[in-house]
């Protein structure tokens, strides 16, 4: 496995919503490489979180790039809202899609950059005709609805199967893993073949604070700083 830098990505699913400007700016300071921002509407998964005018509102407190994921029904009616509030990358869920090549070129024309999600089940091959055109896959390695899941193990055979994939096809889009990410299971996640890894309970829900966290984290990947 060739070495390749590994960005993380902190989820605020998991953050105070109270002081969430304030959260976002703290794992920024402490070396985060994007924001994960989940969008879930109570239909596509079963827990309902936020919608465009929070992400407007997080485009204010940080310039770090908005990883927005839409775990949405109809995620087509929805996207241009989220370009439009500062996303920088929408990723939408293959098994929500009926048109995924027309909703990948729309996000793309929408001037960010488009990604495709994939739950646990969900086979590799459905990114097939789509994959020259994206710039993200994320792999979830937790059934998702909610923050603070156990990462499923035998996810970590698919993670290393798309990274070959990527590699032989020499696709450009970046293997982005979600789903119960702490700093004894990230290691292992990177050396599988991951690009950018998401974050949120070992972050956010942290007693030591999400800053240290995310330093502590970047430390068990071996990123300086």
């Amino acid at each position: 496995m060739k070495s390749r830098r590994v960005k993380l990505a902190p989820s605020i699913l998991s953050a105070d919503f109270s002081r969430l400007g304030e959260q976002v700016v703290e794992v920024a300071k402490a070396g985060a490489d994007y924001i994960h921002v989940d969008v879930m509407d109570g239909q596509f998964v079963p827990n309902i979180t936020i919608g465009a005018p929070v992400v407007a509102s997080l485009r204010s407190w940080t310039d770090l790039p908005l990883d927005v994921h839409l775990m949405i029904e109809r995620p087509e009616a929805h996207v241009s809202q989220f370009a439009d509030a500062g996303a920088d990358i929408i990723t939408v869920h293959v098994e929500a899609a009926t048109h995924l090549h027309r909703l990948v070129e729309a996000i793309k024309g929408l001037g960010v950059k488009a990604g495709v999600s994939l739950n646990p089940a969900t086979p590799l091959s459905s990114l097939d005709e789509v994959l020259p055109l994206l710039d993200l896959v994320l792999v979830m390695t937790v059934n998702p609805g909610f923050g603070g899941q156990v990462f499923i193990g035998s996810m970590m055979d698919k993670i290393a199967r798309l990274r070959k994939i990527l590699d032989d096809r020499q696709a450009k889009a970046e293997l982005e893993v979600d789903g119960g990410i702490n700093t004894r299971i990230a290691p292992k996640v990177a050396e599988a073949g991951a690009d950018v890894l998401v974050a949120g309970a070992a972050i956010f829900g942290s007693k030591q604070g999400a800053g240290n966290a995310l330093r502590e984290m970047r430390k068990a990947l071996g990123l300086s700083g």
